[in-house]
């Protein structure tokens, strides 16, 4: 359901993000996904790493602006329609998003969408209400 998600926020600058990329791997923590928005000044990176306190420590350690927050795990058909179906849920209960992003799985036909809403426990409610099948932090770290 809730997943801590880390973001980082990168200046704009030639080598900036392989060098955050490349301390999580120098501290052995893997990524399962990530997100990267920008501007031409700064970037957010967001990822979903299965330690996200080790990942902050270690990336704040090495002077990256870091912040922890959650966001939710729901698992959905890889086909056409499978995300409408889930913002669709969304829609129907009035529920703003502010951003998403999504990855393919090992499981066949199956996707992992990653949300932030406003009203995050109202948004699960919705989801739950609407039978979406939301996804715990540790079956996302095992994916």
């Amino acid at each position: 359901m809730k997943v801590e998600q880390i973001s980082i926020f990168l200046e704009n600058k030639k080598g900036r993000l392989w060098k955050a990329l490349n301390t999580l791997k120098d501290a052995g923590i893997n990524i399962r996904a990530l997100y990267l928005a920008d501007t031409s000044e700064f970037g957010i990176l967001r990822l979903i790493v299965p330690d996200p306190q080790k990942a902050k420590k270690v990336l704040e350690e090495n002077d990256f602006a870091v912040k922890t927050n959650e966001v939710i795990a729901v698992e959905l058909e890889d086909k056409p329609g499978g995300l409408a179906s889930i913002l669709k849920i969304l829609k129907d209960s009035q529920i703003n998003l502010e951003y998403i992003y999504a990855f393919v799985h090992e499981k066949k036909d199956k996707a992992i969408l990653f949300l932030k809403a406003d009203d995050i426990n109202r948004t699960i409610k919705a989801l739950q209400e609407g039978e979406a099948r939301l996804l715990t932090a540790e079956e996302v770290y095992k994916l």
